[in-house]
Parts: C-alpha cells; sequence; structure tokens
C-alpha cells in the first residue's frame, strides 16, 4: 500500500495568533509541504480544484507545475479534476505537459466534484451534471488512445481529425475515476478498466466493500486484468505524537469547515461527539498516532479486499503550517513503511 497526502490548499488562520495567512504565504506554506512530502519519501501528493473563497485550489495545474520542479520522485496529481465541467482536450494537454516537466510523475483523476460552484462558474446546467461527465470522459479517453481523434457529443463541439498535442512521457497517461458512493459510478470506472479513488468523508469505510466488490466485477466482466483494478483511497486524516493531540489539534478547523458546509446545506451543525465517532476504529477519519494510523490503514484495507493507495486529506482552516510540516513527516518516515508490505 502506497501513502500520499492530499490538499485543498485551505485559507489558513493561525491558531496560536489568530492572523488570517495571505493567499502569497500559503502558497509557499504549500510548497514547503510539498517538498517536504518528496524528502520523506510519501508516494503522492495531489490538489483538489475547488471554486470556493476559502479554498486556493482553482488552478491545480499550475501548482502542480511549481511543484514539479522543486521536487524528484514524488508522484503528483489532482485529487480530482472536475471533469464535468472541463475541456477534456484541454485537460489532456495541461496534464500531459506536467507529465513532461515532472519526467513521468502524474496521475490525472477525474470526477464530478463534491461542491457545483464550477457550474455557474463556467456557464454549466447541473441538470447536466451527470451526463457531462460520462461524456468529457469518454472524449479524455479518446484522446489518451489516439493523438488525433475524430469524435463528436452534446456539450462540446466535435473533434475532426485534429492532433491534441503534447503526448505525455508515461504511456498511457494514468487516468483514474474519483467516485463518492453511487454504484453506478463504481460500475462505470471498472467496465472501463480505470483505476478507482473512492473519496470515504464519512460513515464506515468498510460499507464500501460491496461498492469495491461491484467495481472489481464489472471490471472483470469486461475482460479486465485485476492487475488494472487498483483501488485507492481519498480520506480525511492526521497524525500526531498521540492520538490527543491529533485530535485536538485538527479538531478546531474540523469543525468551522463542516459547520460552514452543514449551514449552507441545510444540515444540524456538527459536535465533538461526531468528531470523536467519526475518528474512531472504524470511522472515516484516519487519524492519531502513527502506529494506530497504520494498523487502521491495514485493517481498512482488508475489509476492502485491498488498497492500492490512500492519501490523507488535511486541510485545516485552523491546522499551522508547523503542525502540518509535522504530520507530514511522521506520515512519511513512520506511517508509510508500516503499511508498505500491506
Amino acid at each position: 500500500m502506497h501513502v500520499g497526502v492530499d490538499s485543498f490548499v485551505a485559507a489558513v488562520t493561525d491558531p496560536r495568533t489568530e492572523r488570517l495567512i495571505g493567499p502569497e504565504e500559503r502558497m509557499a506554506h504549500l510548497l514547503e509541504e510539498i517538498e517536504l512530502a518528496d524528502r520523506v519519501g510519501l508516494h503522492s501528493f495531489g490538489i483538489g480544484e475547488h471554486h470556493r473563497s476559502e479554498y486556493y485550489d482553482s488552478a491545480p495545474p499550475v501548482i502542480l507545475g511549481a511543484a514539479a520542479a522543486r521536487t524528484s520522485r514524488i508522484r503528483l496529481g489532482s485529487a480530482v479534476t472536475v471533469l464535468s465541467a472541463a475541456d477534456p482536450v484541454r485537460v489532456f494537454q495541461q496534464f500531459a505537459t506536467l507529465d513532461l516537466i515532472s519526467r513521468g510523475r502524474i496521475d490525472l483523476v477525474v470526477g464530478r466534484g463534491s461542491f457545483t460552484e464550477a457550474f455557474p462558474l463556467f456557464g454549466l446546467s447541473l441538470a447536466d451534471y451527470d451526463e457531462l461527465f460520462a461524456e468529457n470522459l469518454d472524449l479524455l479517453l479518446r484522446i489518451r488512445e489516439s493523438e488525433h481523434v475524430t469524435w463528436s457529443g452534446k456539450h462540446r463541439p466535435p473533434l475532426t481529425g485534429q492532433g491534441v498535442h503534447p503526448r505525455p512521457l508515461q504511456d498511457p497517461l494514468p487516468i483514474w475515476v474519483g467516485v463518492g458512493g453511487t454504484p453506478e459510478s463504481f460500475a462505470r470506472a471498472g467496465l472501463l478498466g480505470l483505476p478507482l479513488m473512492v473519496a470515504i468523508i464519512g460513515g464506515e469505510p468498510r460499507q464500501f466493500a460491496p461498492l469495491v466488490d461491484l467495481y472489481r466485477r464489472a471490471g472483470a466482466h469486461a475482460g479486465h486484468p485485476p492487475e488494472a483494478l487498483k483501488v485507492g483511497l481519498h480520506v480525511f486524516g492526521f497524525v500526531a505524537g498521540s492520538t490527543q493531540a491529533a485530535a485536538d489539534t485538527i479538531y478546531p478547523g474540523w469543525h468551522e469547515m463542516f459547520a460552514k458546509v452543514s449551514r449552507e446545506r441545510g444540515f444540524a451543525t456538527p459536535t465533538r461527539a461526531q468528531f470523536d465517532a467519526t475518528s474512531g476504529p472504524d470511522g472515516a477519519f484516519f487519524m492519531g498516532d502513527p502506529g494506530t494510523v497504520a494498523a487502521k490503514l491495514r485493517r481498512v484495507s482488508e475489509q476492502l479486499g485491498g488498497v492500492d493507495r490512500v492519501a490523507l486529506q488535511m486541510t485545516n482552516p485552523r491546522l499551522a503550517h508547523e503542525d502540518l510540516m509535522q504530520g507530514i513527516e511522521l506520515l512519511g518516515t513512520e506511517v508509510a513503511p508500516q503499511v508498505a508490505g500491506a
């Protein structure tokens, strides 16, 4: 099992001084975090895509280009690219260019996203949410397969044999499908033979076992070899010297982040009791001291029939840069080695 980090590049208020970290400083901190992840041997670092004021990740390829120039080993990728609201031609060009800059260290994870701001921003209708993704994924895969593409669809002008350049170093460019909890999404990824990235943000990870099994059965039915049907997890998490320290460090920001989303969506305000339950042995948060996090990773991998990679999403609006750096170091030096053979 490979271990990495995902970031939504949250705007941060320093918990010790109550000073809002400006976007320029936050970007500098982010690049330091990615460089550290590279040094301590983590497998990957992913950048999300959001179009909201509390995140600075609206242009992931730009961030990933800067990260590629500062690193040498770590794989870099999206977490996720909102393909429903993007031009597949441009997405392929951007990530093929990143693959050349990084010398073959790019993963493209595509999904529909959990927020919807991109749709009105780019003049798209939410009524086309599912149809846009299916059509854009089809075109993206056609472009990956062939330099010159003839294609037509409902939501984009047709291609009539134009070349899409440049071509990536990796052949083929790795394309993962990011999914939430709908069976159709798992089955589609399996039928296409694409690796699966499961976003687990609530509930219990073991509840996803039937869906992961559906993915594998769909892939086998379509004739794809088992080694092509990789499973990754995108989860909230944090590592500290003790489980109590991890919880106390990230709870204030967790509460701020989820209280805002709950207000927007008409949900009840989350509580510390909910946070503690979600952070427990069977919960969705992978949080604690290195031994606790490693044990949970191994257990969840067994529950899901094997997991190839896990990325801990440590975005938090009240997590100090120094604490995040320590968490990344512990994840790379103490957690990753314990699960390398899992």
